[in-house]
C-alpha cells in the first residue's frame, strides 16, 4: 500500500483547502445551516467546475476516473471545514452505485449530470428498527405487468430532501433480514405517492423520513438484477463507510489545531494552560488518535473498490471502529480543554465535536464494527 500522494492529488488536496478556508467560513456554515436548504448553490457548483463532483466516474461518463484514495482527499479536507454539502449522499452512495451496478443508460443519464452539479440525488434505504442490518427491509415492491408498485417507509436518508431522485431498495421477494430478494429502483423525488420529510440534524446536516404508498415505477428504473441487489447495496454502503472515515480524520484534525490555538490564548495563573504538562499530554493523545486514524483511512480507501466482500467489509469495520474511538476520544478532550465556551455554538470545537459524535452513529458506531472485527477473526480461526 502506498501511503504518499501523487504530485496531482496534493495538489488537489491544496487547492480544495484554499478554496474552503476561503469560501467555506465559519460563518458562511452557519448562514447554510440556518437557510434551511441544506445546499449552497454557489459552493456546489463551484465544487463541479473543480472536478470534484466527477473524480470517480469513469472517462466515458464525464468523469476522471479516480478512486477511492481521491474520494479520502475530498472528504478528509471536507471534514476539516464540516462541509455541509450533499458530496456523501450524491456521489460517494447513488452515483457510486450507478457507477458499479447500473445500466449504460442509467450511467448515461445519471453520472454527467451529478459530474456538472445539475443533479442531487440520495439512498433510501434504512428502515425503523434495522439496528444497522442492510438486508432489513420491510419496503416491498410488487410486479404489476411491466411496472413495479412500492410500499414502505425508509428513515435517515441523507440529504433525501435535497434529492431530486431517490435510490430505493425494495423487497421483491425473500423475508425482511434476507439478503436475497432485494432489489434497488430509482424513484423520482417528486413521484405521486413520494412523501418526503426533510430535517435537520444535531449537527447541522440534512436527513429525511421518505414515505411510498403506491409508487409506481418501470422495470428500467431498476439498477442491477431484481432479486439480486444487495451485494451492489452493501458495497455502496462500505465506499460510504470509508468516506465517512475520512471525513471523521479530518475533523480531528481540525478539533487537534483548535484546541491547541485556544489553550495557547487562554491563560490561567498567568500563563497560557498549553504549558501546563497534563493538558500537553491530552493534546498529544488527541494528536495520535487523528493519526492512527488516517492509517485507518488510507486502508478504507484502499479497501473501498474490492470485490473481495470479506476482506473489504473486515477493512472497513476495522477503520470504522478504531475512527469512531478515536474521534470520540478526540472530540470529548477538545470540548473539555476549551472548558465551558466548549460546548457554545460560538466555537469551532462545538461544532466539530457534533459532527464527529454523529459520524460515529451513521452506517454502523464503534461497537456494532467491534462485533464485526470479532466475528471475522472468529471464521479464520474456526
Amino acid at each position: 500500500m502506498n501511503f504518499e500522494l501523487t504530485e496531482e492529488q496534493q495538489m488537489l488536496q491544496d487547492s480544495l483547502r484554499r478554496f474552503l478556508a476561503n469560501e467555506y467560513t465559519f460563518e458562511k456554515r452557519r448562514e447554510i445551516i440556518e437557510s434551511g436548504k441544506g445546499t449552497d448553490a454557489g459552493i456546489w457548483n463551484a465544487l463541479a467546475k473543480m472536478g470534484l463532483l466527477a473524480f470517480t466516474f469513469p472517462e466515458d461518463y464525464d468523469g476522471l476516473g479516480g478512486n477511492g484514495i481521491d474520494t479520502m482527499l475530498v472528504m478528509e479536507s471536507f471534514g476539516r471545514a464540516l462541509v455541509t454539502e450533499p458530496y456523501l449522499a450524491t456521489v460517494v452512495l447513488a452515483g457510486g452505485l450507478v457507477r458499479d451496478a447500473g445500466s449504460d443508460a442509467q450511467k448515461q443519464a445519471i453520472l454527467p449530470a451529478i459530474a456538472s452539479g445539475e443533479k442531487l440525488m440520495a439512498l433510501a434505504t434504512y428502515e425503523h428498527g434495522a439496528r444497522y442490518n442492510l438486508a432489513h427491509i420491510n419496503t416491498v415492491a410488487k410486479a404489476e405487468g411491466s411496472d413495479y408498485v412500492l410500499n414502505g417507509n425508509k428513515t435517515a436518508v441523507i440529504h433525501g430532501g435535497q434529492a431530486s431522485q431517490l435510490i430505493v431498495s425494495a423487497r421483491t421477494s425473500g423475508d425482511a433480514r434476507n439478503e436475497d430478494g432485494i432489489t434497488l429502483f430509482l424513484v423520482d423525488a417528486g413521484a405521486n405517492g413520494v412523501s418526503v420529510t426533510d430535517f435537520v440534524t444535531h449537527d447541522g446536516f440534512r436527513t429525511a423520513e421518505v414515505t411510498l404508498k403506491d409508487v409506481k415505477v418501470g422495470a428500467d428504473a431498476i439498477i442491477g438484477e431484481a432479486n439480486q441487489g444487495f451485494p451492489a447495496l452493501e458495497k455502496a454502503i462500505d465506499q460510504g463507510t470509508a468516506a465517512l472515515c475520512a471525513e471523521a480524520v479530518g475533523a480531528m484534525d481540525a478539533m487537534t489545531e483548535a484546541t491547541l490555538e485556544y489553550t495557547q490564548t487562554r491563560k490561567q495563573f498567568g500563563v497560557p494552560i498549553s504549558k501546563f504538562q497534563v493538558l500537553q499530554h491530552r493534546m498529544a493523545d488527541m494528536f495520535i488518535h487523528a493519526q492512527q486514524g488516517r492509517s485507518m483511512a488510507i486502508l478504507a480507501a484502499d479497501s473501498a473498490d474490492s470485490n473481495d466482500r470479506a476482506a473489504r467489509r473486515e477493512a472497513i469495520s476495522q477503520a470504522k471502529m478504531l475512527i469512531g474511538q478515536g474521534a470520540r476520544e478526540v472530540g470529548q478532550a477538545g470540548v473539555q480543554l476549551h472548558g465551558g465556551m466548549g460546548v457554545t455554538d460560538e466555537m469551532w470545537a462545538a461544532h466539530i465535536f457534533k459532527r464527529l459524535t454523529l459520524i460515529n452513529l451513521v452506517f454502523g458506531d464503534a461497537d456494532y464494527h467491534l462485533g464485526k472485527v470479532s466475528d471475522a477473526l472468529l471464521e479464520k480461526i474456526a
